[in-house]
């Protein structure tokens, strides 16, 4: 096998040739076809990630076929076309993950390869409309988005919903779910033209946030909303207060611009708005965003797909924020 081995962070990663693995008792082999990049890996290369942990292949989300089996599984499984569920030990609590949580691509051995070993629990079928790249592009940014519109953030067809920072994975994907179910979508970003483009996929509209008064724009634009969902925070968080409805809700699922400067406790209580954190989700949680997809046939947004072996070229577009949608690595071509 093939993979691309992060050796230490700030170094470039190294495609590296392994022996083919066999399965042990009860796992699997994925001769995979496809794998996207998540900001995660990013993070990690750059040593910005905790609980790092070198020599490690990275990549989280994957799609393929079972080449191999080990004791104690279904052969049947030999041949089936699948996708890689890379939340792994979630433990009991559907409302926060364990102390035993992981992500798939660090600590253990990702999907940035030709193969990957795991067990059958974290294999799910691929929706029927999906081919593999589409499939791989899913796990982590439409997981995340899932958990952030529909879980946390409690929308319902007809609420107004601010994301921020469209164009990467996760954004794009709430954009997608929400327009799906019937919400008010509206947005922001540093380019008119990702806006543009998503207005013309469902959304109301929105606002370019490098305006010096972007948050006044957005309400004399388009009003207040009752949802925002939001994967940035920085200098700029604070503004989301006055966006956000009475009662309303800001879920955040990262932090790419840092802390907020501030955050102004008095509005929040007394616009009664709750701020509710979120990440990743349930298997129960993955099985309700594909039986959805399915239901209203969506298809993942696709930049670019770069070969395996020029998987630091993706890395770098993915530094400059250059893409709109999902950067996939085509796992055959390495």
């Amino acid at each position: 096998m093939k993979a691309l081995f992060l050796e230490e962070p700030g170094q470039p990663l190294r495609m590296l040739q392994r022996p083919d693995p066999v399965p042990g008792p009860g796992e699997v082999v994925v001769t995979l076809d496809a794998a996207s990049l998540n900001r995660r890996d990013y993070w990690i290369t750059q040593g910005l990630y905790p609980g790092i942990r070198t020599p490690v292949v990275l990549g989280s989300d994957g799609a393929g076929v079972v080449s191999a089996t080990g004791d104690g599984v279904d052969s049947e499984l030999a041949g089936k076309e699948v996708l890689v569920n890379p939340a792994k030990n979630w433990g009991e609590d559907p409302a926060a993950q364990g102390a035993d949580f992981e992500v798939l691509g660090m600590p253990t051995d990702g999907t940035f390869a030709t193969h990957l070993v795991t067990t059958p629990g974290q294999l799910l079928s691929i929706p029927g409309h999906l081919g593999m790249r589409e499939a791989a592009a899913l796990p982590i940014a439409a997981l995340t988005a899932w958990r952030a519109v529909f879980t946390q953030g409690k929308l319902r067809a007809g609420q107004k919903i601010l994301i921020t920072g469209i164009g990467g994975g996760v954004a794009l994907f709430c954009a997608q779910l929400a327009i799906a179910a019937g919400a008010e979508v509206y947005l922001t970003s540093s380019s008119e033209e990702k806006i543009d483009r998503v207005v013309e996929m469902g959304a109301r509209g929105g606002v370019n946030y490098r305006g010096a008064d972007w948050a006044k724009e957005f309400r004399d634009r388009h009003g207040q909303v009752q949802l925002i969902v939001d994967g940035a925070g920085g200098k700029d968080y604070s503004r989301l207060l006055d966006i956000a409805l009475p009662a309303g809700r800001l879920v955040s699922y990262g932090s790419t611009a840092g802390a907020p400067e501030s955050l102004d406790l008095f509005r929040i209580f007394w616009k009664q708005l709750r701020i509710i954190g979120s990440t990743m989700g349930t298997v129960d949680e993955m099985e309700a965003l594909l039986e959805f997809i399915t239901t209203h046939q969506l298809h993942p947004i696709i930049d670019s797909v770069y070969p395996l072996a020029d998987g630091n070229a993706a890395l770098d577009c993915m530094k400059n924020h250059g893409q709109f949608g999902k950067l996939v690595l085509d796992c055959g071509e390495a």
